[in-house]
């Protein structure tokens, strides 16, 4: 349904909107993240092979480009999330699932240590974004 130039979304759409870009950003931060811990240290990589070794160390991963691939889906996500549901939901809730789905994916995937503070923190913000889309 289109109301004045805007097309109205159901709860339901407006959720797999903002869920499609957490889950997109999330994956684009652990794939670059788990690309650069594999790369090694880039000043050390630029000190042996120049700023155009270093460029191609990361260029040449599979996993960065991936990572890069899923960051730019998660900024169309938002695009097209703006432009169906009012950013004062889009915006937060899908910071805040990024948030908690970083802390997640942190720890099962490159198994980081995320400490009760950070668990309290991302369960803190997403509960104010659920008063908010009340």
């Amino acid at each position: 349904m289109i109301v004045a130039g805007h097309i109205e979304t159901s709860v339901f759409e407006t959720w797999v909107t903002i869920v499609t870009v957490a889950a997109t950003a999330v994956a684009g931060d652990v794939l670059t993240a788990g690309a650069m811990r594999r790369i090694g240290d880039l000043d050390h990589i630029r000190a042996q092979s120049g700023v155009g070794g270093a460029i191609r160390a990361v260029v040449s991963s599979p996993m960065f480009l991936f990572g890069v691939l899923s960051m730019a889906l998660s900024f169309f996500a938002l695009l097209f999330t703006l432009s169906n549901v009012e950013v004062s939901l889009a915006a937060p809730a899908s910071a805040s699932l990024t948030f908690l789905g970083n802390a997640f994916a942190a720890k099962l995937f490159l198994k980081e240590n995320v400490d009760r503070r950070r668990w309290l923190a991302a369960l803190f913000v997403c509960a104010g974004v659920f008063l908010l889309s009340k």
